[in-house]
């Protein structure tokens, strides 16, 4: 079965002709179609994603009480996530048991004066807190920071063509996002050790929530998206590529022309092997407002959502999907 999700390569596009304009018409079909798309040619080394890779891999599987020692405190989304901890599906008011993963997220917050730009005051310092940093192993600070740079870069460089794609100046975002909130989370799924309910799954049905979210995985089969017509598909496997999906803020933006599709991480069938996933959650700055694109209405389709802002937005979801 072909894939409906359109593979990218992004090799050229940053300059404006022929090669632009194609990858453009292509991200547009995508974003009206599926939200999801495959990227390649993204310019982001192998070093920099086996580095993180490996780090991740090493810090899950540290001993149960070492890992327990950087989960952050009430209100702080940094740091570990132990497994069974988190349910996605409660952002949708869907019920299902917690997810079967484990998570470390960080953010840029460690520079006071980031934090500040991007949004501190009183009232917000857990969100705002600094990083938790574990001891072991002794590189995972300088590969998650050089991983966190490199996936700005690509952000930037997402939103500019996804501009281009609304009709708008390439740099009608860049005032929204430079002082972004973003977190970059691994995830990992454990191998398991006996069958899971048929109601659990590694990451239970939800859409994200930001702007765009950029994945890599280790190639392990799981993720899936849900069609129209409500059948759950398979993201096809592309070795040196990102996953690229839009969260429900560019679904606000853009009037619900583009979407914000539901997914989920199953186990596959007769197939129990860990996984590991590394995702950029892109999250416009914490007082952004998200209202709808001037080119995104009409009389007769007006704005479907109130105004709100980037931080309000994700302070609410964090706190439904978190026990």
């Amino acid at each position: 079965m072909t894939s409906r999700i359109p593979l990218v390569d992004l090799t050229g596009a940053s300059e404006p002709g022929a090669r632009r304009e194609e990858v453009v018409e292509t991200i547009r079909q995508a974003c009206e179609d599926t939200g999801f798309l495959v990227v390649t040619g993204h310019g982001v080394s192998d070093n920099v994603i086996r580095g993180i890779e490996a780090v991740s891999r090493e810090f899950f599987s540290l001993p149960y009480e070492e890992k327990m020692r950087y989960i952050g405190g009430s209100g702080v989304f940094r740091g570990y996530t132990p497994i069974e901890t988190s349910t996605l599906a409660l952002s949708k008011d869907i019920l299902t048991p917690p997810d079967l993963c484990e998570a470390f997220s960080i953010n840029r917050f460690d520079d006071r004066k980031v934090a500040l730009r991007s949004g501190l005051q009183e009232g917000r310092e857990a969100f705002f807190a600094p990083n938790i940093w574990p001891e072991r192993p002794e590189d995972f600070k300088h590969a998650f920071e050089t991983y966190y740079g490199v996936m700005e870069h690509l952000a930037t460089r997402l939103m500019r063509l996804m501009a281009l794609a609304l009709e708008l100046d390439e740099h009608w975002f860049d005032d929204k996002i430079r002082d972004h909130i973003t977190s970059l989370t691994a995830n990992y799924y454990p191998e398991l050790e006996q069958p899971a309910d048929s109601d659990q799954f590694r990451r239970s049905e939800h859409t994200d929530w930001g702007s765009l979210s950029i994945l890599f995985h280790d190639g392990e089969s799981g993720l899936q998206i849900k069609s129209s017509n409500g059948e759950w598909e398979d993201i096809p496997l592309v070795s040196d590529a990102f996953v690229i999906n839009l969260g429900d803020l560019m679904a606000s933006w853009t009037n619900d022309r583009w979407k914000s599709t539901y997914h989920r991480v199953v186990i596959p069938e007769g197939h129990s092997s860990d996984r590991l996933s590394v995702v950029f959650f892109h999250q416009p700055a914490y007082d952004a407002l998200i209202e709808c694109i001037p080119t995104c209405t009409s009389p007769s389709d007006p704005p479907h959502y109130a105004p709100t802002t980037s931080g309000e937005w994700i302070l609410s979801m964090l706190e439904k999907t978190t026990r």
